[in-house]
């Protein structure tokens, strides 16, 4: 892969890197993968906007994130020169998409990030109004299926009280290690969409762009493509700041960029970067005491069960 964007892959490391770092020495993150949290606004929403799951990055771009670097592959492709307009890059298009919906929705079956956090303790859950946590079959995350208390009532133990006749709830995996999807794509639409504007800067550069050179359109196209990884940087800055475990959120970008031509440097950087994480998050006595802080207050406001 010769437009490998080495410089954009720094970039991107340094802000996954300082971001988590930020996290660990500020308490600013939330484990995402507690069953017990993640179905609460973060700590910090009041005061701090893009903690919230709700700010309008999160919601209008980084949620739809794939569909925007589609737009923009699309108009880079669509109006480029004819010599750099070439199929390998609908391939590589195609092998992207292809990637991000086997981690992320479908791989025969459950999508790889289900399987990972499943494998690693990840159990499938509801939440009842009560707070209390109910475990049911793995399947019905798998399938997205709503739970209600009159379509699944052997799920639910008599001794529990049960919401009334409009609750509904769709089970999600919890525990185990909860890869930061967000972040995976976001690394995922960085290299693709960097790699594709290199193509057409280097494109510039050449003798045959003399010829064929390419028309405004192209450039309002290579604009918005710039504009789309702009955000992309943005978001990847808040989802480290904000949300997920370290290493979970070292994972989901490590997952991603590894399989690029550099990968066993990646590797390695990534097994330092986690190993040492580790050792300060572990040596911060004030690391999770947000979590900890709300931890304590469901237990004195509800009941925690599972079945």
């Amino acid at each position: 892969m010769t437009n490998f964007p080495k410089r954009p892959l720094a970039a991107l490391a340094a802000i996954v890197l300082v971001g988590t770092l930020y996290s660990i020495w500020g308490d600013t993150y939330l484990d995402t993968s507690n069953p017990l949290l993640t179905h609460l606004p973060h700590p910090l929403h009041k005061t701090h906007y893009f903690a919230s799951k709700n700010n309008v990055v999160n919601v209008l771009f980084t949620k739809r994130l794939w569909g925007w670097t589609t737009v923009a592959f699309f108009l880079l492709y669509g109006t480029s020169p004819g010599p750099i307009q070439r199929p390998r890059r609908l391939l590589k298009y195609t092998i992207e998409t292809m990637v991000w919906a086997a981690f992320t929705m479908w791989f025969f079956g459950p999508s790889l990030f289900d399987r990972l956090t499943v494998s690693t303790g990840g159990e499938c859950v509801v939440h009842l109004p009560t707070g209390a946590l109910v475990s049911v079959p793995e399947h019905l995350c798998y399938s997205k299926s709503t739970i209600t208390t009159q379509t699944h009532p052997d799920l639910f133990a008599a001794s529990l009280v049960l919401p009334g006749d409009g609750w509904k709830q769709v089970p999600r995996i919890r525990r185990g290690h909860d890869v930061s999807g967000h972040l995976f794509l976001l690394t995922m639409t960085i290299l693709f969409l960097a790699e594709q504007t290199q193509t057409t800067f280097k494109y510039s550069r050449s003798r045959a762009a003399r010829t064929h050179q390419a028309t405004l359109y192209h450039w309002l196209a290579v604009c918005f493509a710039i504009s789309v990884l702009g955000l992309a940087y943005f978001a990847s800055w808040t989802t480290s700041v904000y949300f997920h475990s370290p290493t979970e959120k070292i994972s989901g970008f490590c997952k991603c960029s590894a399989h690029s031509e550099n990968r066993s440097l990646i590797l390695i950087s990534c097994s330092t970067w986690s190993r040492w994480i580790c050792r300060h998050q572990a040596s911060t006595p004030q690391l999770g005491s947000t979590n900890t802080r709300i931890r304590k207050k469901l237990r004195r406001r509800t009941s925690y069960s599972q079945i």
